[in-house]
């Protein structure tokens, strides 16, 4: 009895050596060998497929980047609208910064040394009250939404998308890890902009952590804020000339009546001077009080083609845009899928990255918007 006991005992701790044997075993086996991995033959049809749905993740991730910066530039948009009538337009049309105008135009007209002075008078009025838009306007809205900003944030959400969404789609399809990446590396998705700037394969782009580190990438983004400066910098001067040029006609005209009305206060002296110039100060306020409204509609039609104007230089340019960025990499991956499909590449896992000249762009204009799908958000 003795005797049997210790056999079943010592046949139970050898079935348990055996099983934790095995299980380790089976731990540290991988699932699918390198090598397995390498004798996978994945068909064209398969990649077509995969390419297909890279293709359309991109869409989906240009889809939501893209009302995600619709969303903060409105809001950008509608504060730019705000500060012009609280504090721009009441300021331009104020009584007293008239009056300082008026001799800032004098200042104008006796500083040119062209003789060319009622011109060069309306171009640094202007030039002034552009100077003063950005500061009273675009500054102030800027500090809360920053267009700039704006763009790196969209441009990263997109990358961050599009990469969330590769891992499942080489699952759904049971491309080896290997394959996929070196089909990733073939895919190009950052044009050199610059000279001496790099470009940027779709699997540099979605593996970099964080992108932001990635060269290609960097010099994208400063390319184009560099393309932006300027941009959105309120009323040109060219559109404010017509506000300028009637100001300094009004203004010029106001100058003479003040001169006259000085010259007979002068004349006469005692009461009966002050009482020319007193009556002039009021002729002057009462004329500002009726030319005010014609003053704010003219300037505020004037500040609604502007902003219109820089919604589009802003948002809807797609060379220089705060979508710029998302259109050019959206851009560069379809054209390489179509490379893929019309059989420019092997159907298979390639070795290498195919070459791209290193300082210039895939194509010729390397800004053109890739015509999007007509039921697109933007496209047509």
């Amino acid at each position: 009895m003795q005797t049997s006991y210790y056999r079943t005992r010592l046949l139970a701790t050898h079935a348990l050596v055996v099983a934790l044997l095995l299980s380790l075993v089976g731990c540290a086996a991988p699932e699918r060998s390198p090598e397995r991995d390498a004798t996978v033959q994945v068909s064209t049809a398969t990649w077509w497929q995969v390419d297909q749905d890279i293709a359309s993740a991109s869409l989906a991730a240009e889809e939501a980047a893209e009302n995600y910066a619709r969303g903060l530039m409105d809001g950008w948009m509608r504060r730019v609208g705000e500060l012009g009538e609280e504090d721009f337009i009441p300021w331009y049309t104020g009584y007293w910064t008239q009056q300082w105008l008026s001799i800032k135009v004098a200042w104008y007209k006796m500083g040119d040394g062209d003789g060319d002075g009622d011109a060069a008078a309306v171009r640094r009025l202007a030039a002034y009250l552009q100077k003063e838009y950005q500061e009273q306007v675009l500054e102030p809205a800027s500090e809360e939404v920053d267009p700039n900003a704006v763009s790196e944030q969209a441009t990263n959400l997109y990358v961050k998308l599009l990469a969330e969404q590769l891992p499942a789609i080489r699952r759904r399809y049971a491309v080896p890890l290997a394959q996929f990446e070196r089909r990733l590396q073939v895919i190009p998705a950052i044009s050199a902009t610059t000279p001496g700037a790099q470009n940027a394969s779709l699997y540099r782009l979605v593996h970099s952590d964080p992108v932001a580190a990635l060269p290609a990438y960097a010099s994208l983004l400063e390319h184009l804020r560099e393309r932006r400066a300027g941009l959105g910098a309120g009323p040109s001067d060219a559109r404010l000339s017509p506000i300028a040029e009637g100001a300094a006609e009004r203004l010029i005209d106001q100058l003479a009546i003040k001169s006259g009305a000085s010259a007979a206060a002068a004349a006469l002296g005692g009461v009966a001077g002050m009482v020319i110039s007193l009556g002039a100060a009021g002729f002057g306020a009462i004329a500002h009080a009726h030319e005010k409204p014609a003053l704010e509609a003219q300037l505020r039609e004037t500040l609604e083609v502007a902003q219109a104007e820089m919604w589009r230089q802003l948002v809807e340019d797609p060379a220089s845009g705060v979508l710029a960025g998302i259109y050019h990499i959206v851009e560069q991956i379809e054209r390489g899928l179509a490379s893929a499909r019309a059989g420019r590449w092997p159907y298979g896992p390639p070795t290498a990255t195919p070459g791209i000249p290193a300082n210039r762009p895939v194509d010729d204009n390397p800004h053109q918007h890739h015509p999007l799908p007509a039921d697109f958000p933007g496209g047509g």
